[in-house]
């Protein structure tokens, strides 16, 4: 019998993980806005298929859709490839492969019915989501970019952003998508005659908000097809210029994969130039912040003193700390902290 979800613990299944040689895996993202009758047995007869080809990675699965990443045995690359376009409504589906993949992006396999893939706040009802703006390969992106009409919009979130993005671009200072759609439309209510063009990691949040843009009264709407991951890809088999700053934001384990050699973020702790996320290792906190070789050393990989105080403690004491902590509100809060505020302020006096 297949158990239809993952029975062993996540904290041992991310340590041996770590403590691997690099791994021959192939690190995947795909997305694809269709309705779906049955989520749910979609979702479970999925788990069977990809389980049985060491699939690993976090899906969601919802009415509207499927959006996916995940890491696969590469020798099962074509076995997954086969298998995915051997459902109708996914065959032919671009594959996003990761820029730079170390096997480690993901350590179990999750798959989760969603009320929607993307949680953007939107009622898909009140539009016509399939009107989606005119998808740019990487060097038609380029070229509209060179022009003096066009504004380019990060549909990203602050901490994504920071360690990377197109040049030029407009980057909202968000916590959510759902929050940066209401913030884009009134950054640029005199600019709707402009070439609008929008990007994100891997496109699944312009197919939306793009639509969205369109409804609201722009024009010209554009959008990257295959996000900063297949735009790294043309660039590179096409030596094109790479109009991308930095880091490009991952959410697996990797936290990251290396566009350019520019680094435009500082540690969050010291300030000096560094773009390497990581989570505070204190359980009761796990911030996601950025941190630098020498500052992680310092804080035992915690994002402030206290933190490495509570982490120095016994288990027990810890789990005691952590009792009545509403830590899915701490685990979420994404590069915004009072304490790693203070804790700069100290070292930058001394």
């Amino acid at each position: 019998m297949t158990h239809l979800h993952n029975r062993v613990e996540g904290k041992v299944l991310k340590e041996k993980l770590a403590m691997a040689e690099q791994l021959n895996r192939t690190t995947i993202s795909f997305y694809k806005y269709h309705n779906i009758t049955d989520p749910q047995a979609f979702r479970d007869e999925l788990y069977r298929t990809l389980d049985s080809l060491g699939v690993m990675g976090r899906i969601y699965v919802a009415h509207e859709g499927i959006n996916g990443q995940i890491s696969v045995p590469t020798e099962n690359v074509d076995r997954f490839r086969e298998m995915l376009y051997s459902i109708s409504f996914l065959n032919g589906i671009r594959l996003n492969i990761a820029v730079e993949d170390d096997g480690k992006s993901f350590f179990k396999l999750k798959i989760l019915v969603r009320r929607k893939v993307v949680a953007d706040g939107l009622d898909d009802a009140s539009f016509d989501v399939t009107n989606s703006g005119v998808h740019l390969s990487a060097a038609e992106f380029n070229k509209l970019a060179d022009n003096p009409d066009t504004v380019i919009v990060d549909m990203r979130n602050h901490y994504e952003s920071e360690v990377g993005h197109f040049k030029n671009a407009i980057c909202p200072d968000v916590d959510t998508f759902r929050d940066s759609l209401p913030i884009v439309e009134d950054m640029l209510a005199d600019k709707k005659d402009k070439n609008l063009v929008m990007y994100c990691t891997g496109g699944i949040r312009c197919e939306k908000a793009s639509a969205w843009m369109k409804h609201r009264g722009f024009k010209k709407v554009f959008q990257l097809n295959g996000g900063i991951i297949e735009y790294a890809r043309q660039v590179k088999a096409e030596n094109l210029e790479n109009k991308f700053l930095g880091k490009n934001f991952v959410f697996d384990e990797r936290l990251g994969e290396r566009i350019s050699d520019d680094i435009i973020s500082n540690c969050h702790q010291c300030g000096k130039p560094c773009d390497d996320h990581t989570n505070c290792k204190n359980d009761g906190c796990h911030l996601l912040f950025i941190q630098c070789k020498e500052c992680a050393a310092e804080f035992a990989g915690c994002c402030s003193a206290e933190c490495k105080e509570t982490l120095l403690l016994p288990a027990d004491q810890q789990k005691e700390i952590r009792k009545g902590l509403n830590k899915g509100r701490q685990v979420f809060k994404k590069g915004r902290s009072e304490s790693i505020k203070k804790n700069t302020a100290s070292l930058n006096t001394a």
